[in-house]
């Protein structure tokens, strides 16, 4: 169950919090009944507050009966200061690395055991992409996800080593190999997959630091791995890493340069 609030004297407010809390990235489209099961909550209930929910902006409902998170949600999401912060800085940097490669290029944090995708341009090139603005994937089969992993807190590795899935043939599920490559991350300053999230593509990223702390790469320390300094990850997907990859590792670290020194002019809210 996503949570138990059915209980007597349960506020409205708790019941509409238990409802948005049951879509996840693997649940995005529910039926009243599968959210009235995951919530713990009376279908009537359920089928009352969704059309509240919806009404206001909050859910979708679609043809098929089933709900989705609606659009008012993600435009509150934008408002959050440090995501526009981050978004409003990166914005040039992505338009520039897309002019220069006509590949989609990503712009991601991390969100709990997740990278969460803040922007995208789509690319010319016929390659298969899976994310989307404001989507989910796992952190260990993206090019901008294993940028974030690698200098994310013990215990956020941890959790991510411990739920290795496999989406493809060439995904990396064994923790040693993965571990390996993030120290590898953190020595050489960029990241890269092939065909790891998708069939045919394969990614570049580098991370993104935040305005006063330092450029250089790992100390050797396996602790020394904490992402206070890693604020956001930049990537681009291409069919093939095999001639350009030297080339766009450098375009992605001097975008992130640049989006570093626009934060470090933001004022703190």
């Amino acid at each position: 169950m996503a949570g138990n609030v059915s209980v007597p004297g349960a506020r409205v407010s708790d019941r509409l919090l238990a409802i948005l809390g049951t879509f996840d990235p693997t649940h995005r489209a529910q039926r009243p009944y599968d959210i009235a099961e995951r919530a713990d909550l009376p279908l009537s209930t359920v089928y009352r507050l969704v059309a509240v929910l919806a009404e206001w902006g909050a859910l979708t409902k679609r043809e098929d009966g089933s709900y989705v998170v609606g659009r008012r949600l993600w435009d509150l999401g934008q408002l959050a200061p440090a995501r526009t912060d981050l978004r409003a800085a990166a914005s040039p940097f992505l338009h520039d690395l897309y002019g220069a490669t006509l590949a989609t290029v990503h712009f991601a944090v991390r969100d709990g055991t997740e990278v969460l995708y803040l922007d995208r341009l789509a690319g010319h090139a016929s390659v298969p992409v899976v994310s989307e603005v404001g989507g989910r994937l796992p952190l260990h089969a993206t090019g901008v996800g294993k940028a974030l992993l690698a200098y994310a807190p013990p215990d956020v590795q941890q959790q991510v080593f411990a739920n290795l899935t496999r989406i493809t043939p060439y995904t990396i599920t064994a923790p040693g190999r993965l571990r390996r490559e993030l120290a590898a991350i953190r020595q050489h300053g960029f990241a890269q997959t092939v065909e790891e999230m998708s069939l045919g593509a394969c990614s570049v990223a580098v991370p993104v630091r935040g305005p006063g702390t330092e450029d250089g790469r790992d100390t050797g320390d396996p602790g020394d791995t904490g992402d206070t300094a890693v604020v956001a990850a930049l990537g681009i997907v291409v069919p093939s890493l095999r001639r350009d990859r030297a080339k766009l590792v450098s375009a992605l670290s001097v975008a992130a340069q640049g989006i570093r020194r626009t934060l470090a002019q933001v004022p703190a809210p």
